[in-house]
């Protein structure tokens, strides 16, 4: 059977790493630094209820000359954390986080957050979706998607070197004998 989409829980990272509420900017921060990740979500008695991403950071913290130490994660937060469903298609995270104009979706299964996906994990299977629909179509369309390449050897029909050998019905063929294969005429019924 073939596989026909990317599930978001296949791409997501995991645990998520959070901060509560009243905790400070400066410890969100250096969270951060030691799980090299760009966002904490925010919780609120463990529960999820936003997040706080480097960006927010810069924006909110720095550019305002704030102290981090003295400034709260839920002061900076975006809230509420989007969140999609683990068992979602990939694409269906792509088009959220476009809609809503934002880098990071919280994951959940069974109303708990069990991770978090972001647009680099969604780049990353980028190669691997196209894949998929190349498959898709060709099964679709019952046509072929490769690609001819040229090669270099020697013509199948004139038997001289050439660096531009393409394949046509299993023979190798130079630009010269692909251009005179593409204008012959057609046979005539002879008359008889």
């Amino acid at each position: 059977m073939i596989r026909t989409k990317i599930l978001v829980r296949e791409v997501m990272n995991s645990p998520v790493i959070t901060s509560e509420i009243d905790e400070s900017v400066r410890e969100a921060a250096k969270k951060m630094a030691r799980f090299k990740i760009g966002s904490v979500v925010v919780t609120e008695k463990g529960k999820p209820i936003g997040i706080v991403t480097e960006g927010d950071i810069v924006r909110k913290v720095v550019a305002e000359d704030l102290k981090p130490s003295r400034v709260k994660v839920g002061d900076i937060a975006s809230k509420p954390l989007h969140t999609i469903d683990a068992g979602s298609d990939v694409t269906e995270a792509a088009k959220t986080m476009r809609r809503l104009n934002i880098k990071k979706l919280g994951v959940v299964y069974k109303n708990e957050l069990v991770g978090i996906v972001t647009t680099s994990d969604l780049n990353a299977v980028t190669p691997e979706l196209v894949g998929l629909l190349s498959e898709k179509v060709r099964i679709t369309t019952g046509e072929s998607l490769r690609v001819r390449s040229p090669l270099a050897g020697y013509c199948d029909s004139c038997g001289e070197w050439s660096d531009t050998l393409i394949e046509i019905d299993g023979r190798f063929l130079c630009e010269d004998c692909r251009s005179e294969v593409s204008q012959e005429p057609a046979e005539l019924p002879s008359e008889e």
